[in-house]
């Protein structure tokens, strides 16, 4: 099939784009690098041996979108593309609002006009809000604690009502956790601008000497040594999962928490890294991080059960293959905090 990967140059999108184009799909990219790099898809290029068709716009453009879909017979999408930093979200809601919704009615809106039918959506697990965990599927979606969360529940609803008005619309919603680790060529994983929001980049930069020293971000939390707890899954793990989503699709809403359904805290992964890679992290307490909850992770037995699929990488691995691909990158900005 052909599919279009919005975001596919991000952190996400990139190492799905490399597990579609192994399982025999073709690729069309739609992304404004706003948050990714155009190096990812010479590195998808270079692991895949196959070229990839890609457009460097922003998807809340309508005009922008409909090019796309009037250039290539599109059989399905894969809607990556939004902002993603959960204490950024706090700071600037409207912006989070207005990007990640309107990108999600003009893909939809198209989809409709162009009888695309296959739709797979990057949802999250702050949906879920401060719920009891392990997070299940059928949960009632409490109110969440950060805009981000909210554009992700507002969204999903958005497809829902879609396909209740038009039966042919196949809609996966996939409910994931926090993806680590890179694809085990180093040539391409998590490489944000700037300073990290996410804990394994922030771990890399510290044990390459980027940045001093790892924030923590609270140790009085109601959890195994007070920081706190994620489900944290393999990047890889998490793009077969969409694979395996988007190959399966039926008609209907189908919804699909990726995870591997275990919780590690932010010290047990900062320990774990330096056991995998033989290197000291340094690194301070602070004060808790607007939006962050105690304790998040998956029950993944519905998509092992229904998609066949289910993680496979440990977190070890998630800790040697982020460190390869840090000392792989070559970045020209040192960061100083």
């Amino acid at each position: 099939m052909n599919i279009l990967v919005t975001g596919g140059a991000g952190y996400i999108g990139s190492h799905t784009c490399i597990a579609l184009i192994e399982a025999g799909h073709s690729i069309i990219i739609a992304d404004n690098l706003c948050n990714s790099k155009r190096e990812n898809i010479e590195s998808i290029i270079k692991i895949t041996g196959k070229e990839v068709a890609f457009f460097e716009i922003d998807v809340t453009n309508n005009q922008a979108v409909e090019f796309v879909f009037e250039s290539y017979d599109i059989d399905g999408v894969i809607h990556f593309a939004g902002l993603k930093a959960v204490g950024e979200s706090v700071e600037k809601p409207l912006e989070y609002y207005y990007n990640n919704l309107v990108s999600t009615m003009v893909i939809a809106k198209a989809c409709e006009k162009y009888n695309v039918n296959k739709f797979v959506f990057s949802s999250s697990a702050t949906v879920y809000g401060n719920n009891i965990v392990p997070f299940v599927e059928t949960m009632d979606l409490l109110p969440t604690t950060n805009p981000y969360g909210e554009t992700k529940a507002m969204s999903e609803r958005i497809l829902t009502d879609i396909a209740r008005a038009n039966p042919a619309f196949s809609v996966s919603l996939l409910r994931y956790f926090n993806p680590v680790g890179a694809h085990e060529s180093g040539l391409i994983g998590e490489a944000p601008n700037g300073i990290p929001n996410n804990l394994m980049p922030y771990v890399t930069q510290v044990a390459k000497g980027k940045l001093d020293k790892l924030r923590v971000f609270g140790n009085d939390y109601l959890t195994v040594d007070g920081t706190g707890v994620r489900d944290y899954i393999h990047v890889m793990d998490l793009a077969e999962g969409h694979v395996a989503a988007l190959d399966n699709l039926t008609e209907g809403v189908h919804i699909y928490n990726l995870g591997t359904g275990q919780g590690t805290s932010v010290l047990e992964l900062v320990k774990a890294f330096e056991e995998a890679n033989d290197i000291e992290v340094p690194y301070d307490i602070v004060n808790r991080r607007p939006g962050d909850i105690a304790s998040c992770y998956a029950d993944a037995s519905k998509a092992e059960r229904e998609l066949g699929w289910t993680s496979k990488r440990d977190i070890l691995a998630m800790c040697r293959d982020s460190w390869r691909f840090e000392k792989n990158y070559k970045d020209e900005h040192v960061l100083v905090r």
